[in-house]
């Protein structure tokens, strides 16, 4: 969602304009570590003592920052009697790297040095108007739209404030800790509004988290007690509650206070939670959700916001054979099952072993499971017409998982109106043109390491760091392979870490070792290989016969034998049917020589694995 902010501050509208004229887009973030961007390349800030000059000016963007206060920062013991030639060196330096054009964004005024910087320039700007305007839409009683501006705010907070910087000076101390309070009390705000809406399952899936860091913090106990209670968990509720008590009057001798109090009666008076507005009274049809669900937060989060509203196109999640698509779109079906009152169902598109399903078997397995009761004609389009019909103004979710192409979605997908779909698919689907797509990546490293511990046991993981790190890496850091290599270590209990880890990262060995009660990821892959075009697989076959798995455009067209425009096509072609992840880059370069030597592709590890042991079958049986 992008966002015009119609406010400025003195000097923003004068600095901003001119920057826009000179093509420039400034963005500092400081909601984690301290990094700024033009265009989205990155600045570069200098060495320490700069960097923490501009820190403490973020403090207090587009207001003066002392020259004592800078030089306490920087020199918190013992300044030399150069100091403030060098603060002026530092800012110098750095009004030429943020503000080229001399601008005015950064200058010496009375009280100090100032740093003009508008909402959409500055991430802690931005979470502030954002909460501002939740702020303002709970006054209009507009609950939804309120959790909805306060949701993009917390967002935004990628780590610790400042958090390579911090612990260097007092004065980035105290603005980290303002900084927390501010963010808990706007997720104390997303809490009550999302509550309000009757979605108690987003507060429930993270406020234990919050009430972690601020156990004595009573508006944010009132909103767990309250979530708890409102999905069923009533006996969680009452432990908070007494937790809540107890802390309270073991730490500050009191007893908890309104609201608390009231939370938890609503937990004594009603023994069945109360069903929100909307819940689920039609068929739920669901795989049950992964208890160890991990990671995923900012994914989900979109989603739910695409699905939770009025309509719309359907909901794509794309990405690579055992990403986590289908547990993500199961997770979040669950979470929204209250708002599709006349049921929630999924079904799978394609067989474990690849093979597309029928498109009528599909659709007579959602007509059952829905209680359609009208006959479907037989021809594609005509039953269609009579499924989007019986759809018409029912409130229904329509999990599709591993969709093939679009055209196997036709017959299914709802019209516009109150019914949704939730797709899933490994390519991104680019005739499916009206769809919102959300692209799946591998987890975080610290994402992966905790799956693997909550599987194989957290202590066993701690015990080897090391080697628990390799595992994960030897698994792309996809969650299925992660989870089968957890299930087979809790099978070789006397196994260490470490010797595990030499099978996975041993390319004869590591697709045997990734298996787990007859399913393993090259029973994952194999579907994937036996669905992709011929064309698909010979330029895989080309590139798995490389040395290792990173390679360059002109690597690429000398292995496939043509010339780089076609190779390029053929690289384009296996990243739309996800194989390939898109080399990282921000942007297309000219297709200089240069320019191509330097975009790198990647194949994942395992695909190269699988491709190479499909070469290596062919050329035995011939």
């Amino acid at each position: 969602m992008t966002d015009t902010f119609a406010e400025t501050r003195p000097g923003e509208a004068e600095s901003g304009a001119a920057g826009e004229r000179a093509g420039a887009r400034l963005r500092i973030d400081l909601l984690g570590p301290l990094r700024a961007t033009r265009d989205g390349l990155p600045l570069p800030l200098g060495p320490l003592k700069q960097r923490l000059v501009l820190a403490v000016l973020l403090t207090r963007p587009n207001a003066p920052v002392s020259l004592e206060e800078l030089t306490d920062a920087v020199w918190p013991d013992d300044p030399p009697r150069t100091a403030r030639k060098n603060l002026q060196v530092y800012v110098s330096t750095l009004r030429r790297v943020l503000d080229p054009g001399d601008l005015g964004r950064l200058h010496h005024g009375p009280g100090g040095y100032v740093l003009h910087l508008g909402a959409d320039e500055c991430d802690s700007l931005r979470f502030e108007e954002l909460a501002r305007r939740g702020d303002a839409e709970v006054r209009a009683g507009a609950p939804s739209r309120a959790a909805r501006f306060y949701r993009q705010a917390l967002d935004l907070w990628r780590h610790e404030p400042f958090s390579d910087l911090a612990g260097r000076a007092d004065v980035l101390r105290a603005a980290v800790a303002r900084r927390h309070v501010r963010r808990l009390a706007v997720y104390e705000a997303w809490a009550e509004a999302q509550l309000e809406t009757g979605d108690a399952a987003a507060v429930a899936d993270t406020v234990d988290e919050m009430v972690a860091r601020h156990p004595l913090r009573e508006r944010l106990r009132a909103a767990q007690i309250t979530a708890l209670h409102r999905v069923g968990r009533r006996t969680e509720a009452l432990a908070a509650y007494d937790d809540c008590r107890q802390q309270l009057s073991r730490e500050l001798g009191l007893e908890p206070g309104t609201a608390v109090r009231g939370a938890y009666r609503a937990v004594l008076a009603d023994a069945a939670p109360p069903r929100p507005s909307g819940a689920a009274a039609g068929p739920r049809l669901l795989p049950p959700g992964l208890a160890d669900f991990t990671g995923r937060a900012r994914e989900a989060e979109a989603v739910a916001a695409r699905l939770g509203g009025e309509g719309g196109p359907p909901v794509l999640l794309t990405g690579p054979a055992g990403v986590g698509k289908t547990a993500l779109a199961v997770h979040v079906a669950h979470r929204l099952a209250a708002h599709y009152p006349d049921g929630v169902v999924a079904t799978r598109l394609c067989a474990e072993d690849g093979s597309v399903r029928p498109w009528a078997s599909v659709l007579a397995e959602l007509a059952r499971a829905l209680g359609c009761t009208e006959r479907l004609p037989a021809g594609r389009e005509e039953a269609a017409t009579a499924w989007r019909s019986w759809l018409s103004g029912r409130r229904i979710l329509l999990v599709l998982d591993d969709a093939p192409d679009a055209a196997a979605l036709g017959p299914l997908l709802p019209p516009s109106g109150p019914t949704a779909a939730l797709v899933t698919s490994r390519s991104r689907l680019p005739g499916l043109e009206a769809a919102h797509r959300t692209e799946l990546p591998p987890l975080s490293p610290d994402e992966a390491l905790g799956l693997l511990g909550g599987i194989i046991g957290r202590t066993r993981a701690a015990a080897e760091p090391a080697a628990a790190a390799r595992i994960v890496a030897a698994t792309g850091l996809l969650p299925f392979a992660l989870r089968a290599a957890g299930n087979r270590l809790c099978v070789l209990r006397h196994m260490p870490l470490g010797q595990y880890a030499d099978r996975l990262e041993h390319p004869a060995e590591a697709l045997d070792e990734l298996a787990s009660g007859g399913v393993g990821v090259r029973t994952r892959l194999a579907g994937t290989w036996a669905r992709l075009p011929l064309p698909a697989r010979d330029t895989l076959d080309a590139l798995a016969a490389l040395p290792g798995p990173a390679f360059s455009l002109p690597t690429a067209a000398r292995a496939l034998g043509v010339e780089g425009r076609a190779a390029q096509r053929a690289l384009e072609n296996l990243i739309d049917v996800g194989v390939l992840p898109p080399p990282p880059c921000p942007e297309v370069t000219a297709h200089t020589e240069a320019a191509e030597e330097c975009v790198r592709y990647e194949l994942p590890w395992l695909t190269l694995l699988f491709a190479r042991e499909q070469a290596s079958a062919r050329d035995t049986r011939c």
